[in-house]
């Protein structure tokens, strides 16, 4: 069974899509099957990894992105998986076992126009066209908007484990908080369409520190967290009893914004600054401590 994870947090603009993205790639140069799924409706994993010229051909008709299995839901999760996606300038494979599921902008429909069967949830359809490529995969990660609404739920609702990207700020800790009390309530309403073989609902197993400025102090920050963390685990509320704050934390850099421009993750843009002192190095530490960090269920 693949990790299934969701990367989410109920506060935008934390650096979620280099989060995922760079540490999908991470995971994939370590021999790692992944599938990435793009439930933002930003789009920006998709297009970050596709380049513009391959995701607007998407975007132009909708075929081959994720809403398509959703209206006219004609498509299955498995026609819409781009094998080892990210390419070179003549089409070349640069980056074996990296899958992606892409997403445009049409995704969000499925907040509104979407007429959902209310004993058909899109979630439920979703999960059960997910389940026949899991055992393809060693990890599968979810792209999740800072919401839980009907994108998100796709996500969360196939996820085991969840991890939240943070900033060392306030409104980090209060997106966190918001986080909690809403998967709780998703959890509850979802319940009745889980089975056996899903494993365990979604609980968050990790927070992840990420674009952290040079010179800035995240002790405090990092310690507020830590006591949220801590009382939501105590209360049984959201976060598995090993969840716990990465070690690992990523810096800023100018090689990420860099790297979107380019198409490609951080790690086959270069380095800035050695080696074993790099935002790529980061990603790596990242990826390693998460494979270390394996729930037991």
């Amino acid at each position: 069974m693949p990790r299934k994870i969701a990367f989410i947090n109920y506060k935008g603009g934390v650096g979620k899509t280099s989060l995922i993205v760079n540490t999908a790639a991470a995971l994939a140069q370590r021999g790692q099957r992944v599938l990435l799924l793009d439930f933002d409706t930003q789009s920006n994993a998709s297009i970050w990894l596709l380049k513009l010229e391959r995701w607007n051909k998407i975007n132009a008709n909708g075929v081959g992105a994720i809403y398509s299995i959703f209206d006219p839901g004609t498509a299955r999760v498995k026609d819409l998986i781009l094998k080892d996606v990210v390419e070179g300038k003549e089409g070349e494979k640069l980056l074996p076992g990296l899958d992606l599921v892409p997403t445009t902008f049409n995704l969000v429909d499925l907040e509104g126009e979407y007429k959902a069967d209310p004993k058909r949830p899109s979630y439920a359809i979703f999960q059960e066209q997910l389940a026949e490529v899991e055992a393809n995969y060693d990890f599968i990660l979810f792209d999740c908007p800072p919401n839980i609404l009907r994108a998100s739920q796709n996500g969360i609702f196939c996820a085991n484990e969840i991890y939240v990207p943070s900033n060392p700020d306030a409104l980090s800790l209060i997106g966190f908080t918001l986080l909690v009390e809403k998967l709780m309530r998703f959890q509850q309403s979802s319940a009745s369409f889980r089975t056996t073989a899903m494993g365990p609902a979604a609980q968050v197993y990790g927070i992840v520190f990420n674009s952290i400025k040079t010179n800035v102090d995240i002790e405090v920050p990092k310690m507020r967290m830590q006591l949220r963390l801590n009382q939501f685990k105590a209360q049984k509320r959201g976060c598995a009893p090993s969840a716990k704050i990465f070690n690992t934390q990523i810096r800023d850099a100018m090689v990420v914004r860099r790297a979107v421009t380019l198409g490609l993750p951080v790690s086959l843009v270069g380095t800035e600054g050695t080696e074993t002192d790099s935002v790529a190095n980061d990603y790596r530490q990242l990826a390693s401590e998460m494979i270390e960090h394996a729930p037991n269920f």
